[in-house]
């Protein structure tokens, strides 16, 4: 049996505003090391080296890094996970290098716009797997419908991606909703980082809308949230995705953030959870062994990446082992155009669409809840996967 050897390469926000992410890459590539270490393809064994490089939660660095990585280190294929203006960034940059490339943690719509292309653009390099920003719409209906029946919801959305593309009149907020019965108010842009939201609140008191919706960071929030109070006004239920899919104790440090988003009792988006009833087809892992083993390795609670990120390693093995030739960058993109493969963040199938270059996961709702440890994600909607048991009652703010 022969043997020779290939590279993965990583660019993971280690440090930065994004360092979030980071950690539980870090981890997953830890935890799998010695799986992806030695593989083997046909009648051939490969002797694999991981180089991570960190994109700085910075575009430029992570630029730089894929450069590195393509050339110095003669990475066969790139993972990564990063925010919308960092991603774009190392998948551009693959795409330029030709160096195949796995992405996650944001809707695929905003993967594809962030790039300057539609929605049936084929790239040849860069393959993800998220879910889409009428998925985000649809559990946010249901969260919505479960404690205001009125159907005006106020839409907290900055002038940057993200508001735009949640505004945007066929893959937005409004194709989903409207049809449900909802009818979407437009608070007003605005710039982050945000001094203050006066022209918003006076807009949510003028329409009378109990629900609000945003992607906003955690100090925006709760910024906007402390303005309402302040004015009178009290959202029944605030609806947030981007950074409150994450604890807000880890997004920022600041106490009385911390405070307001907990009084608030924001509902968010759940992509990976424990209870998820999911299992790696790398090592077996379930969901529940994998939250419980990052708790007893590290100290700190799950967070939802934590799923995506095995799941970006067990997607790196498979390409490596079913490639016609690992060695060939253009062999292994064409193992990814074709993987449909179950991993411990579900079934990843890149021959379905929803676009090219797209495996979609399903959504459900949570939404932060009080625990002994502080913020607590409970599941609390399971519309759209039923096999995720609900953890908690959806509890609108008194």
């Amino acid at each position: 049996m022969s043997s020779t050897s290939l590279c993965v390469g990583v660019v993971a926000p280690l440090t930065g505003r994004l360092a979030p992410l980071g950690s539980p890459l870090s981890y997953a590539l830890r935890r799998l090391a010695p799986r992806l270490a030695r593989i083997r393809n046909g009648g051939r064994r490969y002797e694999v080296t991981v180089a991570v490089r960190d994109s700085r939660s910075d575009p430029d660095a992570a630029r730089q890094a894929v450069r590195d990585l393509a050339g110095a280190d003669g990475a066969n294929l790139v993972l990564t996970m990063a925010g919308t203006r960092v991603l774009p960034a190392v998948t551009d940059a693959c795409e330029e290098a030709g160096v195949p490339c796995v992405s996650t943690t944001f809707p695929w719509q905003a993967y594809v716009d962030a790039r300057g292309a539609e929605p049936g653009h084929r790239f040849r390099w860069t393959y993800h797997f998220a879910w889409g920003l009428d998925d985000i719409a649809a559990v946010f209906a249901d969260l919505w419908e479960r404690v205001d029946d009125s159907g005006a919801v106020g839409c907290l959305w900055n002038d940057d991606l993200q508001g735009r593309l949640l505004r945007h009149d066929r893959y937005g907020f409004a194709p989903v909703t409207s049809p449900r019965g909802h009818t979407l108010v437009d608070l007003g842009a605005y710039r982050e980082p945000s001094d203050g939201f006066p022209a918003q609140v006076g807009r949510l008191r003028e329409h009378g809308a109990g629900l609000v919706t945003s992607a906003a960071t955690a100090t925006d929030l709760a910024l906007f949230h402390r303005q309402a109070r302040k004015a009178g006004l009290r959202p029944r239920l605030i609806t947030c995705s981007r950074w409150l899919t994450y604890p807000h104790t880890h997004t920022t440090p600041a106490p009385d953030v911390h405070g307001e988003l907990a009084d608030a009792r924001v509902a968010t988006l759940v992509y990976w959870s424990p209870g998820h009833p999911y299992r790696s087809g790398l090592d077996g892992t379930t969901c529940a062994e994998l939250a419980h083993a990052y708790r007893q390795d590290t100290g700190a609670g799950w967070l939802q990446p934590l799923g995506l990120a095995h799941a970006l390693v067990e997607t790196a093995h498979h390409a490596l082992t079913v490639a016609a030739d690992p060695t060939d960058r253009a062999s292994v993109a064409q193992a990814l155009a074709g993987t449909s493969l179950d991993t411990i963040a579900g079934t990843l199938d890149w021959t379905r669409g929803p676009a090219p270059n797209i495996a979609l996961l399903p959504l459900v709702g949570g939404q932060w809840q009080h625990g002994p440890d502080g913020p607590l994600l409970a599941v609390v909607s399971n519309t759209a996967l039923p096999g995720v048991p609900l953890t908690g009652e959806l509890t609108p703010a008194r």
